[in-house]
């Protein structure tokens, strides 16, 4: 597969409302948006690493200058046989999943759309819909409440709540007072200690599906300690950078439910290995989300097919977020079902006129 050309867009694109979570509230979305061309067939990828390193240590300026001077001229030069043999070309340079991600993801969908298949046919996903749920920011507790009403009529398959330490038991009282049997979990994104274990246990009595990322966002033995402490399971997020680290957390037990974010792993290959081991120990995966565009929510969409993928992921409706998208197509749940957008590839098509307008920034890359 020869590549001729890697064009980098800096976007930014606000949110409908802020997005609030323990470390960071965010007004709108700044991402790199690549497209790669190939003999007349252009695929696209999204980096969804934020401007400061508040999620993991990556951040917009180092994945640019990585993909414009490492990986884009590193495809360029070499192309590639098939996508899935970047990541391990790639492993010389240590770490940096997000940039890599976006950049093979495009590599993904453009030789998906060369062969005239859509994405998931490649990754062996036979769904054409999915399960979606809605990942809440925070806000006061009625406010939380009626979003809580709100998703739920809307028919979404689960609903997660962002926590921290004070904004934890008395949210979930309340939650819970009003709907006692929804598949509800909450996200801490690293906001708690084994200190707080009091806390913890206290949220074993809500019932939860799990808690996701309560402790350090890059510590798997607090967390295997904490598991045998409470008994809600843990889903790791932050923690899982790789198919490696997946294994490892696994054999440790401090996670019994994974979350799967493409960026955070490494990229399409990672999720497939990942993927791999989980269905082979019976370990239940859902597919996360960093609040993509249209670019990386179909690609999100299509992972999700995989069948190792059995809990409702944060792939919800694209309206939740933006005003307006800068995809063509309208990537909408109906009662909690997302379709996979149809046609070659990931399924979307770029509405440029809009692109255009949110881009600050432009870099293409040649051989």
């Amino acid at each position: 597969m020869r590549i001729d050309e890697v064009e980098l867009r800096l976007v930014e694109l606000p949110y409908r409302t802020p997005f609030k979570t323990s470390f960071s509230s965010e007004e709108g979305k700044v991402a790199i948006i690549v497209t790669v061309r190939s003999q007349g067939v252009e695929g696209y990828g999204e980096g969804t690493m934020d401007p400061f390193p508040f999620y993991r240590e990556e951040c917009t300026v180092g994945a640019w200058h990585l993909l414009q001077h490492a990986f884009a001229p590193d495809l360029l030069q070499h192309g590639c046989e098939h996508p899935s043999e970047l990541g391990a070309r790639w492993a010389r340079w240590r770490g940096n999943p997000m940039a890599k991600s976006a950049l093979e993801a495009a590599v993904w969908d453009c030789y998906a759309r060369q062969l005239g298949v859509p994405l998931r046919t490649l990754l062996g996903g036979d769904r054409t819909e999915i399960p979606v749920g809605a990942s809440l920011g925070m806000s006061s507790i009625p406010e939380t409440v009626e979003n809580v009403a709100r998703h739920v009529a809307q028919g979404y398959k689960r609903v997660k709540l962002k926590i921290e330490p004070g904004w934890d038991v008395e949210l979930l009282s309340a939650v819970r007072a009003d709907f006692p049997d929804i598949e509800l979990t909450v996200d801490a994104n690293s906001a708690y200690t084994l200190a707080d274990v009091d806390t913890l246990r206290a949220i074993d009595e809500f019932g939860l599906h799990y808690i996701e990322q309560p402790l350090h966002w890059d510590d798997m033995v607090e967390h295997a300690q904490l598991a045998t402490m409470i008994r809600t399971e843990l889903c790791l997020d932050e923690t899982l950078t790789s198919p490696v680290r997946v294994r490892d957390a696994l054999d440790m037990k401090a996670c019994s439910v994974v979350n799967v974010k493409v960026a955070r792993v490494g990229g399409v290959q990672s999720v497939r290995e990942i993927h791999e081991l989980c269905v082979s120990r019976n370990v239940p995966m859902w597919c996360g989300g960093m609040l993509e565009t249209g670019v990386g929510r179909s690609l999100n969409i299509h992972l999700a097919t995989m069948p190792g993928f059995v809990f409702p992921g944060d792939t919800a409706s694209a309206s939740r977020t933006y005003a307006r998208d800068i995809v063509e197509q309208r990537l909408e749940a109906t009662n909690g079902i997302m379709p996979v957008p149809e046609g070659a590839g990931t399924g979307v098509t770029l509405d440029r006129p809009f692109l255009d307008e949110v881009t600050t920034k432009t870099e293409v890359v040649r051989a």
